[in-house]
């Protein structure tokens, strides 16, 4: 079995690595560590993919390498993203301590930059930078890059996509050419081969980034359904699997922040994390993450760059990556250091020719798999309900709240009141799970208007209610109030969204009918109840007649008398 004391590094480094409980270097830290230490300085390029050890694989030799007497800048890694810079420089300085005078500094934009020029005046022989704030420092004189003698090239393929080619080449300008260029990547499409061509001298490459080896651990899936259900999807998911911790990715940073205040609001453990964020809010949103404070962090691509976090479960994508490659630049936060992962792409019908060609191209199988059945998940909701009840310390005061409930309970036996608090837990399931049971849909088939899928069965039509929370309403009070009224089970109301004046809801279509009229007579502080299909939003269908019914004071009739006379 190999170890670090064979791999030809110092003892001093040796030291540290068994300190931090390091043992046995990884395929790609085994097969680099040699290479980049020979005598013979060499180009080198290392296909791997993130969580397979390539930060120790060219921290640790560039540590050997540099001359910590020497007080100016001899390596510099580029990386994409805030995140992964911080991390990167974060583990190099680590191994650093075990070395008299060396100094890792890292810069990157969001961050005051009068901090880090002033880090940078410190003898630093090791800059870990993002492009574009190393080029703000180059340009205000407060680094200088003539004594590098290494220069790595960290996510080089993520670098490219990010549009950092030009920066690139600006910064490698002012490097020696007699530099050597270390190049990492986890893929390597056209324009990182015309880098190497460019800057690179028959340079050496290794991959431990085969088909095979990149995904063993991940097993891949794939559900089929329409857009407007991919998050009650993506919650299906969630409530089915109580222990997942993951990463779901969104194209732009504005879906990110939808989905993530919509699960938020229905209780879910999820934080937004995009580009619109300071730095300090992704700081906080990341240590957050990291001491397991929620279930799922929701990520643009270029945010999530960088994130290094054991033990991640799932990976979900809400939709597939443009770059074809960037999925598994995604899948890759799962399933790592020899546990197993998952990841699972939420697609609709018209997307399965992106998956045939994410298999061809990254020769990966995906497995077709169903969104869980309401029926599966009341049932596991039930089960979770009664285990966490089971499980429940009893608090000091409820003895005391009990006895000043005056024996409220004192007509019903114990399966009465177990059968009421079960109904309340259904009731919260119907809210939270949405109504519509199937969420499948069939592969081929083009996206449908429910108004148009009517005779096909499982189509839903949409609707307006002159109601918000303005009127003090929650979610759950007011598919209450629309089920109680309309004698329509709440099994039957699909995805609700409640602004400050008025709501939105979907009805199964072969349950709505005459919907609106059951309202007519309806009134919430002294206010017509109007529930119209939503493309009659802004009209009155329904004539209303002088026999009102008033929500607030139902249970009131004089009440309701009263204030219905005040009105005439």
């Amino acid at each position: 079995m190999s170890t670090f004391s064979n791999l030809g590094l110092s003892n001093p480094l040796i030291d540290v690595l068994n300190n931090l409980g390091f043992t046995t270097p990884t395929p790609v830290q085994e097969q680099a560590i040699p290479l980049l230490l020979s005598d013979t300085p060499i180009d080198f390029i290392g296909l791997a993919q993130t969580g397979t050890g390539k930060t120790a694989a060219f921290g640790l030799p560039l540590i050997d390498l540099i001359d910590s007497d020497n007080r100016l800048v001899q390596a510099l890694v580029l990386a994409p993203t805030r995140e992964l810079v911080q991390q990167t420089a974060k583990q190099v300085a680590q191994f650093a301590k075990g070395v008299k005078g060396a100094n890792v500094e890292v810069v990157f934009g969001g961050a005051a930059i009068t901090n880090q020029i002033s880090a940078l005046r410190k003898p630093t022989q090791i800059v870990i930078a993002t492009p574009g704030r190393l080029i703000d420092l180059i340009k205000r004189k407060a680094i200088k890059l003539d004594q590098v003698q290494y220069v790595v090239l960290d996510e080089a393929d993520e670098m490219l996509n990010m549009g950092f080619k030009e920066d690139i080449d600006q910064i490698l300008s002012f490097t020696p050419e007699q530099r050597v260029t270390w190049l990492f990547s986890a893929t390597m499409p056209k324009g990182i081969r015309r880098i190497v061509t460019k800057y690179m001298k028959t340079p050496v490459e290794v991959s431990v980034n085969s088909k095979e080896q990149s995904n063993k651990d991940i097993t891949h899936k794939y559900v089929i359904t329409k857009p407007s259900n991919k998050v009650p999807a993506i919650r299906r998911f969630m409530d089915i699997q109580s222990d997942m911790r993951g990463v779901l990715f969104c194209r732009t940073k504005r879906e990110t922040q939808e989905i993530a205040d919509n699960l938020g609001h229905l209780g879910y453990g999820v934080e937004a994390l995009h580009g619109d964020l300071s730095q300090g809010q992704r700081d906080a949103v990341m240590k957050r993450f990291k001491t397991r404070s929620m279930q799922l962090l929701i990520a643009t691509d270029v945010a999530a760059r960088g994130i290094d976090v054991n033990d991640l479960t799932h990976v979900m994508h809400h939709t597939l990556p443009d770059q074809l490659e960037s999925y598994t630049h995604r899948s890759g936060r799962t399933g790592r250091a020899g546990k197993k992962g998952t990841s699972i792409a939420f697609i609709t019908p018209r997307e399965g020719r992106r998956i045939t060609e994410i298999e061809k191209r990254i020769n990966i199988s995906f497995e077709k798999i169903e969104v869980p059945a309401l029926e599966e998940l009341k049932s596991t909701r039930i089960k979770n309900w009664a285990s966490l009840i089971i499980n429940t310390t009893v608090d000091s005061q409820a003895e005391s709240i009990l006895i000043k409930l005056n024996g409220q309970f004192e007509h019903l036996n114990k399966e009465d009141i177990l059968k009421r608090l079960i109904t309340t837990q259904l009731d919260h399931l119907m809210i939270q799970g949405g109504g519509q049971s199937d969420l499948n849909e069939a592969s081929g088939s083009g996206s449908r208007s429910s108004r148009s899928d009517k005779k096909n069965g499982g189509a839903f039509n949409r609707y307006f209610v002159n109601i918000g929370t303005i009127d003090g309403m929650t979610k759950e009070d007011l598919i209450h109030f629309l089920s109680d009224n309309s004698k329509i089970d709440r099994k039957y109301f699909g995805p609700l969204s409640i602004q400050k004046n008025c709501a939105y809801f979907d009805v199964d279509a072969k349950h709505d009918q005459k919907l609106g009229e059951t309202f007519v007579g309806i009134e919430i502080k002294g206010r017509d109840i109007r529930v119209n299909l939503d493309e009659q939003a802004g009209k009155s269908k329904f004539s209303v007649p002088s026999n009102k019914r008033n929500f607030r004071d139902k249970r009131s009739p004089k009440k309701a008398h009263r204030k219905g006379r005040r009105r005439n």
